[in-house]
């Protein structure tokens, strides 16, 4: 009992210099680390909510892209960067599924982190190429059991969101096509128009939709639960009687013991920001979902993520070269 009483002030104490910390953070300018170039959906998102964070909490953020090793080079910088909330991240899905897809990770994709907030999702469009005999879902999947082991999908890389989303789509359709990984996206739409893969999936926006617009491929499908407000014309999967909903998403993390008090700052002023009318509405120019969850809503969405994502990987038997 003596010792308790002893520590009790030192308990005092620590609580009351967080509060302070809390209170008066950020003193200084923060680094954000984007773990791939600029230009991209976690590119966006992440400068379009440090603009705001700058705005709500009186200080520069820095933008840091750091692109390598498939997002694990700038993931595991923050993963060691000091807890104090000057050093963030952003992630997408595909940290989520690195974590079954590495048989060792430099760290642990939840446990080394705050789960800040969960910023916005986005869903994939479902295109195939325009020789390609299948206006519908319904369509390709007759055609894919006709053909079994002839059709092929391209995809970002193998792990990527439209990767998996595509595993998922065939383990519950029953279908079987050969995987042709890219390095991007932009690499396997060419060979999708130019007719050398036959159908992929990926984010709308910046570069899919313009090209079904333009008549260069066909969108027969939105993986997503809802059909998305700047391409109401295209039907969801689940629509067409396919039970799959996949997309990516883009998250803000902080180092593992970051104080509570600053973790839950960054995440109110995050969630305040992505529902502001002018946001959601550039957003949604991209298909993008603003969420602006709060840090417990997020760890519950994360490790849903992993959870999800490692059984269509070990189902699929998916490797990393």
């Amino acid at each position: 009992m003596r010792n308790v009483i002893r520590s009790l002030p030192v308990c005092i104490a620590l609580a009351a210099c967080c509060a302070v910390h809390a209170q008066d953070y950020p003193t200084r300018p923060v680094r954000v680390l984007v773990p791939y170039t600029p230009g991209g959906i976690t590119d966006l998102v992440t400068r379009i909510t440090t603009v705001e964070l700058a705005k709500s909490l009186g200080q520069t953020f820095v933008v840091d892209n750091r692109p390598g090793a498939n997002s694990i080079l700038a993931v595991d910088m923050v993963s060691k960067a000091t807890p104090d909330g000057y050093t963030l991240g952003t992630v997408i899905a595909a940290h989520a599924a690195n974590q079954t897809l590495y048989a060792k990770l430099p760290y642990d994709s939840v446990k080394s982190f705050e789960h800040v907030s969960l910023l916005v999702t986005s869903p994939l469009i479902v295109v195939v190429t325009n020789s390609l005999a299948a206006n519908s879902i319904k369509e390709l999947i007759d055609l894919a059991k006709a053909k079994p082991g002839q059709l092929s999908f391209g995809s970002s890389g193998i792990g990527a969101a439209a990767h998996l989303t595509t595993e998922l789509f065939m383990a519950t359709t029953g279908i079987k096509m050969v995987h042709v990984p890219y390095k991007g996206t932009a690499p396997a739409l060419q060979d999708l128009i130019g007719g050398q893969i036959n159908f992929m999936m990926d984010t709308p926006m910046p570069a899919m939709l313009p090209q079904v617009r333009a008549g260069k491929v066909k969108a027969i499908g939105m993986a997503s639960d809802k059909r998305v407000a700047i391409a109401t014309d295209i039907p969801t999967l689940i629509e067409q009687g396919v039970q799959v909903v996949g997309g990516t998403w883009v998250a803000l993390l902080a180092p593992a013991g970051t104080p509570k008090p600053v973790v839950d700052k960054l995440s109110r002023a995050a969630g305040e920001a992505m529902r502001r009318p002018e946001i959601k509405e550039r957003l949604a120019q991209f298909g993008i979902e603003p969420v602006g969850s709060t840090s417990v809503e997020f760890t519950a969405f994360l490790k849903n993520e992993v959870t999800k994502w490692a059984k269509v990987i070990k189902d699929a038997n998916v490797k990393i070269d």
